[in-house]
């Protein structure tokens, strides 16, 4: 029953005042009804946030380490690019444990195309291929860093003499919707075509590039090779 007068009497109490003193009286009402709750609530918060910062704290610590290790890679290899296979041996290990321990860092990903191309340059060609799918398989969205990547494992089988899958790669250049490379994949598909005697599509290919890439490395010979394509 005290608890019945208590309550009409803050209804009285309530009506009494104006709009914004009643909303701060419900508001305290409500603080002392379920203060616990509140209390389990901020804390779970509190608890929250500290893990989160401690995983911001952690991420950052790993970037900078990863970082840190393929710079130093990278200055031992530069130091050692005359040498192709000493510079390879001399910063596999490096690469490796920054490919396996921070593979989720942002220098963890970039290694993966670095390291790609320090095994191609050594002729270790099945690691290049690997590394280098890898590294599709992260980065294959952005259409230029999409063609870098096809054209690399373009370049990777025709270094294994694997033209028939160096071709598909190149083709997908050719046909997709950057224009970066494209001019290279093409004169590299009409010299794959000229090889096989498909005087056609290489001719084809040169015709392509004379027009369309006029600025290119590859336009005047693509000009002279149009007309020598054509009196075979």
């Amino acid at each position: 029953m005290a608890t019945q007068r208590v309550s009409n009497e803050r209804k009285k109490e309530l009506r009494q005042l104006d709009p914004l003193q009643r909303n701060l009286l419900r508001a305290m009402d409500f603080v002392g009804i379920y203060k616990k709750q509140l209390l389990y609530v901020a804390g779970a918060v509190v608890v929250v946030a500290i893990v989160f910062a401690g995983i911001l704290t952690s991420f950052k610590r790993s970037e900078n380490l990863a970082s840190d290790r393929v710079a130093k890679a990278m200055v031992q290899y530069r130091n050692l690019a005359e040498d192709p296979d000493a510079a390879y041996a001399a910063v596999k290990d490096d690469f490796q444990t920054v490919l396996t321990d921070y593979s989720n860092t942002d220098a963890g990903r970039m290694a993966l195309i670095r390291f790609a191309g320090i095994c191609m340059d050594a002729g270790q060609y099945e690691e290049a291929q690997k590394w280098f799918e890898k590294a599709y398989d992260m980065f294959g969205e952005p259409a230029g860093l999409r063609n870098f990547l096809l054209s690399s494992l373009g370049h990777v089988h025709l270094a294994k003499n694997n033209p028939d899958r160096a071709e598909s790669y190149f083709l997908q250049i050719e046909t997709g919707e950057s224009d970066l490379l494209r001019d290279e994949a093409r004169f590299i598909l009409a010299k794959m075509y000229e090889a096989r005697h498909e005087s056609s599509k290489s001719r084809e290919m040169y015709d392509l590039i004379a027009r369309e890439h006029e600025t290119s490395i590859y336009a005047d010979l693509a000009r002279s090779m149009v007309e020598t394509v054509a009196v075979q």
